[in-house]
């Protein structure tokens, strides 16, 4: 018998990611550059002018979103129509970057300067790939590592069930018997009578 108090680990809580981390601050850093940026252009210019700003980013992101959303809306109804013909699809197409162009025109909708410069930028095409192909890249690595988690996840299962609590390793073998035995009874349970 052993006494004293167990070894086991403290459980620890998991890492939030960077991006968790500091996401709270970096709104409010973007919240504060655009409050700042509109009072020094409208300070510079006139309060007139930011609020004719405002409304031109505004309905310029709303004549970007409906492009973007006919666009993909078109390309579904393509796809659909291949797919019930039965030629093979022909790519991406037209489709390509529907995503981001919405996303351009969401930060034109929303009010403020710096969310304005990037969803102009968002609108053209170098950047969209760019931009496309580094977050499929991340979402890849992404991926990757969370099918590592799992795959880790589950081996410690295994040896969590092969370890007593004491840390005694408990020596065995598993053996599967697909066959009853023979003086085993083939029908263990009584037949039902009405």
């Amino acid at each position: 018998m052993t006494t004293g108090a167990s070894t086991s680990p403290p459980s620890a809580r998991p890492r939030r990611s960077r991006l968790l981390r500091f996401l709270p601050l970096g709104v409010a850093v973007w919240l504060v550059l655009e409050i700042w940026l509109l009072t020094a252009v409208a300070g510079a210019v006139s309060g007139f002018a930011v609020l004719l700003l405002l409304a031109g980013g505004f309905v310029l992101g709303s004549v970007v979103i409906k492009r973007a959303g006919r666009r993909a809306f078109r390309a579904l109804s393509e796809t659909l129509q291949q797919q019930q013909d039965g030629t093979p699809p022909r790519g991406r197409g037209s489709s390509e970057g529907n995503g981001l162009m919405m996303l351009g025109g969401l930060l034109l909708m929303l009010p403020g300067l710096v969310s304005d410069v990037l969803g102009l930028l968002l609108l053209v095409p170098p950047v969209q790939k760019g931009v496309s192909r580094y977050a499929e890249r991340t979402f890849e690595r992404k991926v990757r590592e969370a099918t590592g988690t799992f795959g880790g996840a589950f081996q410690q299962a295994q040896q969590a069930r092969m370890h007593r609590p004491d840390g005694k390793v408990v020596q065995g073998e598993v053996i599967h018997e697909d066959t009853p035995r023979a003086h085993e009874n083939l029908n263990p349970h009584p037949p039902l009578t009405n």
